[in-house]
């Protein structure tokens, strides 16, 4: 495989970090949409009846609609469903505007995501402003999350996308990430969505 290349660079972006467990900063974070509209979906296909793995197909949806994580938990649920302790929300700014936002968890008791281990972080939430998609900012947020999550000693970052966010799950591939797991019925309130589990080394 080539090299990927560069992303391109917001300008004129500034981001900042807070605890969000300091009030007001999940309120103005949940001010950010998060929503976008479902096209397609990667269908896995097992290969060599499963013992080649599953290969992922980009199949078109019958009929479109809008996916918002935020209608099934706000951002500021978190606060009450979490110890946020640890936690970091980031939001980047461009012309002191809000463009968008990423959240990171870590050494959170009891969250199974972070799988017992002190030395995984994970990417819990990153959104972008529809007018600023795909102008970078995302790919800031990205880089911002790593960088702490490598300067408060984690290894590891995980995140977890649904096989209906195609353009999450090519996002996260050209930073690097590689698809270790996949779950159908991972969802009881979605049945229809996989879980997609995504590593990246620090």
């Amino acid at each position: 495989m080539g090299t990927l290349p560069p992303m391109p660079q917001p300008r004129n972006i500034r981001i900042i970090s807070e605890r969000p467990n300091v009030p007001g900063v999940l309120e103005r974070y949940a001010r950010i949409p998060i929503a976008f509209e479902v096209t397609s979906q990667f269908t896995p296909y097992p290969v060599d009846h499963g013992l080649g793995g599953l290969l992922l197909r980009e199949e078109p949806v019958p009929v479109s609609y809008r996916k918002d994580y935020d209608t099934h938990e706000p951002p500021v649920q978190w606060r009450g469903s979490f110890d946020v302790t640890n936690w970091m929300a980031f939001t980047a700014f461009v012309n002191e505007v809000p463009a968008g936002g990423a959240v990171l968890a870590c050494r959170t008791p009891g969250l199974d995501m972070l799988e017992g281990r002190d030395d995984l972080a994970v990417l819990w939430d990153l959104r972008v402003e529809p007018r600023f998609r795909r102008s970078g900012i995302g790919s800031a947020l990205f880089s911002a999350a790593e960088q702490w999550a490598s300067q408060a000693g984690c290894r590891t970052l995980k995140i977890e996308t649904q096989n209906i966010n195609v353009p999450a799950c090519r996002f996260y591939v050209r930073h690097g990430c590689d698809l270790r797991s996949i779950h159908a019925n991972a969802y009881r309130e979605f049945p229809e969505e996989i879980q997609l589990l995504w590593y990246k080394g620090l």
